[in-house]
């Protein structure tokens, strides 16, 4: 690396203008957005994580593209720059891509980008897998491992580089969402691939990697993985908090202490009651999807014993979908997960280890044992 860092900037101007204006996103709606009464604000993000290393002009050197797209932010704050690409008034994914492009031909250590998961996606599609890159959350949705927790997290990352700080470099998930689909009710979440990324667990957003846990990150991670597998069977949704989840990311009513029903991604039944369940599943493929008492690690038997053992037989052991964030599990201190349907015979079935869903495509191997062999 030479004395100066260079560092790669570029702002998609039109990222997050959906939120405010109840659009769900803003890809292809960015005019709707504005005729709405949207203000651009994903410039105002990217200062924010710049002004962290104010302090280090002197060694830094922006290289950034025309304009909203990042160059009125590096003149706004003072920092020497240099101009890569020329982008037209009315950017858009093209522009994003062309800019990588070039910022990556000018030579840069890092590439700093304010946007949304479209955006991480459209730099994705063209950066060099060797180069790192680091997100400025700025968009409606954020559910790629490639942003900083806050614009300010993604600032101390470049801080703790000019330091002379040791960093390490992970690689993090590139997803998105379909919003066209979203906006008529249907959540598809896709996995596109991995971006090189800095691996501070303390500002990163991935979780996948052993560092701290954001619950809310978390649980859209777990949703987005759970929604994604939603295809032609019906799914009973246990009670809980890390299941309601799914249901909110679904944009469904929820019984947070209930059982509820759905088929096709679209609610069906709400709080059922154990015969109500048993009537409408007869005879139709199902999957169960649960989630653990947080510090006592029941996933049956407590809150939901609307779920019969006829019903749980009918499902099958292989049907059951447990949910968890790492933290919770990492709370049992290595105690089982626990079934106690009522049933013993039931309960010594379900034995085993499971694969708990802990994120997007992540999971933990963990055991599930009933409460005679708990006591043992």
């Amino acid at each position: 690396m030479s004395s100066t860092f260079r560092l790669g900037v570029i702002i998609n101007p039109l990222a997050g203008l959906g939120g405010s204006v109840a659009l769900k996103g803003s890809d292809g709606v960015a005019a709707e957005a504005m005729a709405r009464g949207a203000e651009p604000k994903a410039h105002l993000r990217l200062a924010q994580a710049l002004e962290v290393i104010l302090p280090y002009r002197d060694k830094v050197e922006l290289i950034t593209a025309s304009g909203a797209m990042g160059e009125e932010v590096a003149l706004q704050l003072g920092f020497n720059h240099q101009v890569a690409y020329h982008s037209a008034v009315e950017t858009e994914a093209r522009d994003t891509q062309d800019a990588v492009r070039a910022i990556q031909a000018s030579g840069v250590d890092l590439l700093l980008f304010a946007g949304g998961d479209g955006t991480a996606r459209d730099i994705f599609a063209v950066v060099d897998e060797t180069l790192p890159v680091l997100g400025v959350p700025a968009g409606v949705k954020i559910h790629s491992g490639v942003y900083g927790i806050t614009p300010h997290a993604s600032g101390m990352v470049i801080k703790l580089l000019l330091d002379g700080e040791l960093v390490s470099l992970m690689t993090g998930d590139v997803m998105d969402i379909d919003e066209v689909a979203f906006r008529q009710g249907t959540v598809k979440a896709r996995r596109f691939g991995e971006m090189l990324v800095p691996a501070e667990p303390r500002y990163i957003q991935a979780v996948k990697m052993g560092g701290k846990e954001v619950d809310e990150l978390v649980l859209s991670d777990i949703a987005a993985h759970v929604i994604e597998q939603m295809e032609d069977e019906l799914f009973i949704m246990g009670s809980g908090s890390t299941v309601a989840a799914v249901m909110q990311e679904l944009g469904l009513a929820n019984t947070l202490l209930g059982v509820d029903l759905i088929a096709h991604r679209q609610l069906v039944g709400s709080d059922l009651t154990a015969s109500e369940l048993l009537e409408l599943t007869q005879d139709r493929q199902c999957k169960l999807v649960i989630t653990l008492i947080g510090g006592q690690g029941h996933i049956l038997g407590r809150g939901n014993q609307q779920l019969s053992s006829r019903l749980i037989r009918a499902v099958g052991k292989e049907n059951i979908i447990i949910l968890a964030t790492k933290t919770k599990l990492k709370a049992l201190e290595g105690r089982p997960l626990i079934v106690d349907s009522g049933d013993p015979e039931l309960d010594a079935e379900l034995c085993g280890y499971y694969k708990v869903v802990t994120g997007y495509r992540d999971y933990v191997m963990y055991q599930v044992a009933n409460p005679d062999l708990v006591s043992r």
